[in-house]
């Protein structure tokens, strides 16, 4: 397993893993060094087959502050010589120059947890603003304290939001409610979030983190890895499909592959009123789409 200097990392014996947010003196900003390591835990340790689910909140009072802005030069990390024009950085936007000096670094981050084929539960416990806000919309679940404070503020810096947040905000609270939000760069009560559907529920601050933990052993306990992370990449995938038909599509493939798999245990753990036991990984999944 890795160290991190800026995260912390726990798995219990369920299988659900706890990451933290670990820059407590800094309200757990975001800088360079975070980006980085978020991107590696979700592309590595995450995609153990020991780890089901993922929870991630902050260390002290704060979710995430934010990018810190106090870094020297370009604070986001970009190189500023750099001048593509849209046609050269989409021909070449993972390679260099343009990966390490034009790519949105939040952007890498949220790529990283979309892609993660196991559920991932955000408990804001505290301020999650700009990227601290955007990071959790690439998560499936957002759980908040009664004390988060959410913002999309980043009118109030003459920047744009980042980190894939134009694709996952609307689709979480509907085009309206996520401009109204960006125009408007206020910051949010824990009351207004969930009124406008960006989290699912709001606790007191001692019970949010174990909520979420009970929540995300709630969707893996006896339940297929397989079918889960299938279930994850149809649902988002099929759901900005142009036809229903595409949908059809991959169902019909993956409810194959899993009735000939793990299907053929839950039906006999069914009819033997006994608990499964399920052998399918998520680190080998079917081919439902197309490559």
């Amino acid at each position: 397993m890795s160290t991190y200097e800026t995260l912390e990392w726990t798995v219990d014996e369920d299988g659900v893993a706890l990451l933290t947010l670990h820059r407590p003196d800094a309200l757990n900003a975001f800088d360079l060094t975070m980006a980085r390591e978020l991107e590696q835990v979700f592309l590595t340790d995450a995609r153990d087959d020991a780890v089901r689910a993922v929870v991630v909140t902050g260390s002290g009072r704060a979710f995430c502050a934010g990018m810190d802005l106090s870094a020297d030069g370009n604070v986001f990390g970009l190189d500023e010589t750099l001048s593509p024009t849209p046609e050269e950085f989409r021909a070449a936007y993972d390679q260099a120059p343009y990966d390490t000096g034009i790519r949105d670094t939040g952007g890498k981050v949220t790529l990283a947890i979309h892609a993660l084929p196991k559920p991932v539960i955000a408990a804001i416990n505290g301020p999650a603003v700009g990227i601290g806000a955007t990071m959790t919309l690439a998560m499936d679940i957002r759980l908040a304290s009664s004390k988060a404070r959410i913002g999309f503020v980043f009118g109030r810096l003459g920047i744009v939001p980042e980190a894939c947040s134009t694709w996952f905000l609307p689709r979480i609270v509907g085009i309206q409610q996520a401009l109204e939000w960006v125009y408007s760069a206020d910051i949010l009560t824990a009351e207004q979030a969930l009124a406008g559907r960006l989290v699912r529920s709001l606790h007191e601050p001692d019970d949010l983190l174990p909520t979420a933990l009970d929540l995300a052993r709630s969707f893996v306990k006896d339940r297929s890895p397989v079918a889960l992370a299938l279930a994850k990449q149809m649902l988002y995938r099929n759901g900005a499909a142009d036809h229903p038909l595409e949908a059809h599509l991959s169902d019909s493939l993956a409810m194959y592959w899993t009735s000939v798999a793990d299907g053929k245990e839950g039906v006999a753990a069914f009819l033997g009123k006994r608990s499964p036991e399920f052998t399918g990984r998520s680190s080998d999944l079917p081919a439902i789409y197309p490559a």
